[in-house]
């Protein structure tokens, strides 16, 4: 068991997220039959096989999956060591990897990369965009360092910092400029376009509508707030979108704005961090940073209208 080395670990732990030798390697940025090797020597060290081996992918055995608990165990344990050495020099140093949810990272996240660089000189940042379930899964996993997205999450093993509160909006066609604002039991009657399953942006839309998730309706999803924007300027529906969406995303499309009367619909866009991590105090400068940016983004859309 001794000849167990952290690369063959970490080369597992791709292998089995992934399922297949190609892609594992493709993400470890190592060749495929290196990748294999090692593979094969950690199974060989063992006496076990950990993976069963199938034409086009590969499975975890029984062994693995518990093999692979343990594994992500030790991954964020040999992390957090690198994590607390960065903190004892009190700046950060090497890889900032930040995960944040489709209806906030086109919005907000060039302002925060700017100013992430200007406070930690050298940072090097990685941005994972994807939906708030999978970035839980990489955060508690140690695949990413910090995440934002909307709370609550309550999640025992993370901390979570609110930053600031946001009203939706409707988007309607340009035609419907004039005409009253629909409440949300007139909203259930109107061609509600969404987000498709899975983000939290949908769940929160749906719930202001006063619409169960499983409520049967007739109606057309979209990937992406861009998506569901253009599809209302095509007259096909009405849709909800955060405000910070609003100078990207409706400029270019024949609808308008408008509010809701209070109380309005609303989300708490805040970040987490695993609470076991030594650079809670980093974190929490960057979630300054991150305030900062969001109050320097409200102030210059408001000199613009």
């Amino acid at each position: 068991m001794t000849n167990i080395t952290i690369r063959q670990l970490r080369y597992f732990d791709s292998l089995a997220r992934h399922g297949h030798f190609g892609h594992a390697a493709e993400a470890c940025a190592v060749s495929q039959p290196a990748l294999s090797v090692q593979i094969r020597e950690l199974e060989e060290t063992l006496g076990s096989t950990l993976f069963e081996r199938m034409p086009r992918r590969v499975r975890l055995t029984t062994l693995g999956r518990e093999f692979l608990k343990r594994t992500q165990e030790i991954l964020r344990a040999v992390d957090e060591l690198g994590d607390l050495a960065r903190a004892a020099k009190g700046q950060w140093i090497g890889q900032l990897r930040i995960g944040v949810i489709p209806t906030i990272a086109p919005y907000l996240l060039p302002t925060i990369v700017e100013r992430l660089n200007q406070s930690f000189a050298g940072v090097d940042i990685r941005v994972r965009e994807t939906m708030t379930s999978t970035l839980i899964k990489e955060l508690t996993e140690g695949r990413i360092d910090t995440a934002i997205l909307a709370l609550p999450i309550s999640e025992p093993s993370l901390t979570e910092v609110p930053l600031f509160d946001e009203n939706f909006v409707l988007i309607r066609p340009d035609a419907d400029r004039n005409k009253p604002v629909p409440d949300r039991d007139m909203l259930q009657e109107m061609q509600l376009l969404l987000l498709e399953e899975g983000h939290c942006f949908r769940d929160q839309a749906l719930s202001f509508c006063n619409i169960q998730p499983n409520q049967p309706r007739e109606t057309l999803d979209g990937s992406s707030l861009s998506t569901l924007v253009q599809m209302v300027g095509a007259g096909l529906g009405v849709t909800l979108v955060p405000e910070m969406a609003i100078p990207v995303e409706t400029g270019a499309a024949a609808v308008s704005v408008a509010r809701f009367s209070e109380p309005q619909p609303s989300r708490t866009v805040g970040m987490l961090w695993r609470k076991t991590s030594p650079l809670a105090h980093q974190y929490h400068r960057i979630a300054e940073i991150v305030r900062n940016a969001d109050e320097a983004r409200r102030t210059s859309f408001k000199a613009a209208i």
